[in-house]
């Protein structure tokens, strides 16, 4: 077994969400399992290929259960992949639970996953679910309530400003409920900056110190929603200063920013 620990989405240099990336591993799901609930850290197993023109197959866990998809693991898996190529700037790699393809691409510094919308439930949003899901009595979002998704739908509610948003303490047992009756990956909260650019917080554990410090789906489901690329600020309530950076490439979705080994910084 081969580890490497990396920090992804990074504001500065040693900052970022963390990942462990493993190779060369042929445990057992179970034990897969155990082992990142021990770490307690997400992990990424890089397995064999399943088709003759992706690098790998990609095999999600957080502590607390196994992903089909979580893209700042996926940022550590391509600055490790990458570092074996030659000048290459793009491979594909696969996800292990949906058989999901993925383009991984770098330009410069930065590493981009790059996907597509996908579909998303259609269910009706009660005009003060916000309000409800947020334990935020007379909260009016700044927009309508929308649901969109590159791979984990999310329930995109905006805010009117950064304290705002800062100040949340969510109903988190009622957005997990809420999230499995409808098929829905929790809440994406966010904000307009007066530098142009986003702010946001995850909302999708039950435990408020499992809130993350980058959620890349929820970058790119923003994206989708608004149909341009942006750059997006997430982190502060856990410490951990990121930015994630989208582009819109046709049809394609690229969410990416950085990824570097855990010790440098």
């Amino acid at each position: 077994m081969q580890l490497q620990e990396l920090k992804c989405f990074g504001a500065h240099p040693g900052d970022g969400n963390p990942a462990l990336v493993i190779e060369d591993d042929h445990s057992t799901t179970p034990q897969r399992q155990a082992f990142a609930r021990e770490r307690n850290m997400t992990c990424v197993f890089l397995d064999p290929a399943d088709t003759p023109d992706a690098a790998c197959v990609l095999d999600y866990f957080y502590p607390h259960t196994r992903s089909p998809l979580c893209l700042h693991a996926t940022l550590a898996a391509a600055r490790v992949l990458f570092a074996r190529q030659d000048g290459s700037a793009s491979l594909a790699v696969t996800t292990k639970l949906r058989g999901q393809r993925l383009v991984l691409a770098r330009d410069g510094d930065k590493l981009f996953v790059r996907l597509g919308p996908q579909e998303v439930p259609q269910i009706d949003i009660a005009p003060d679910l916000p309000a409800r899901l947020l334990a935020a009595p007379g909260l009016v979002p700044a927009a309508p309530p929308r649901l969109a998704s590159v791979g984990s739908p999310k329930l995109l509610i905006e805010v009117a400003d950064t304290a705002l948003l800062d100040g949340l303490r969510p109903d988190l047992q009622s957005i997990v409920e809420w999230g499995k009756a409808n098929a829905v990956n929790g809440c994406y909260v966010y904000c307009r900056t007066g530098d142009g650019a986003y702010e946001g917080r995850n909302f999708n554990h039950l435990d408020p110190a499992l809130e993350d410090s980058a959620t890349g789906v929820a970058a790119g489901a923003l994206t989708v929603l608004l149909g341009r690329g942006i750059t997006l600020r997430q982190g502060k309530a856990t410490g951990h200063a990121c930015l994630i950076r989208t582009r819109v490439d046709g049809d394609a979705i690229l969410v990416g920013g950085r990824a570097e080994p855990a010790t440098s910084g």
